[in-house]
């Protein structure tokens, strides 16, 4: 047995411990203690994390982390400006490529949103500064679920929202609540984990 788990902490052969959902696979263990609930305020990686959000839905987030380098080949480096000029060549393109999870309302989706980026720019001056300002100073949500990590939030809620309001897709509540956990806006990391 490579860790032991007491509750809603594993214990890990370095002698740390750490929220339960990495387990002890190196690559979910790297992205636990190196990115997952650190502040990211980088414009084109917050785009990239709410893509591949969008694309975990029903899938786990292993899958699509052990994926991460070929959806970044695939689709420019998440850049939207290149995503946006995307079109029916580029969907096929990108539904035959074996290294990504090929589901075409998925692939749709990073295009149109894409698209919806250049105008929450102009809105807002910086994807950065929108999302931040679904930030709370303290916890929300039902903190009685298993390990007390909620699905969703008032403020993922809201912020999914806002984002469908303004024409983007596979944003639901539970989806941006995983992405506010993984780029900060949220410290859902357990009590005891020591990148808590």
């Amino acid at each position: 047995m490579t860790g032991s788990s007491h509750g809603s902490l594993r214990e890990h052969p370095d002698g740390k411990s750490r929220c339960w959902w990495c387990g002890v696979d190196p690559l979910y263990v790297a992205y636990h203690d190196d990115e997952w609930g650190r502040a990211l305020h980088d414009d084109r990686r917050l785009f990239e994390k709410i893509c591949l959000e969008g694309f975990q839905a029903g899938l786990s987030w292993l899958t699509i982390l052990r994926k991460r380098e070929n959806f970044r080949a695939a689709f420019d480096q998440f850049d939207p400006a290149i995503v946006a000029s995307y079109d029916e060549a580029d969907v096929r393109r990108l539904l035959g490529n074996a290294g990504i999870v090929r589901h075409r309302g998925k692939v749709e989706s990073v295009i149109n949103n894409s698209r919806r980026y250049a105008e929450l720019i102009a809105e807002f001056g910086s994807l950065d500064a929108f999302v931040w300002s679904f930030a709370v100073a303290h916890p929300e949500g039902d903190r009685s679920a298993p390990h007390g990590i909620p699905s969703s939030t008032p403020s993922s809620l809201r912020l999914s929202k806002e984002l469908k309001r303004r024409g983007w897709t596979f944003v639901g509540a539970t989806t941006m609540y995983a992405f506010m956990q993984s780029v900060g806006i949220v410290n859902d990391h357990v009590e005891g984990c020591f990148a808590r």
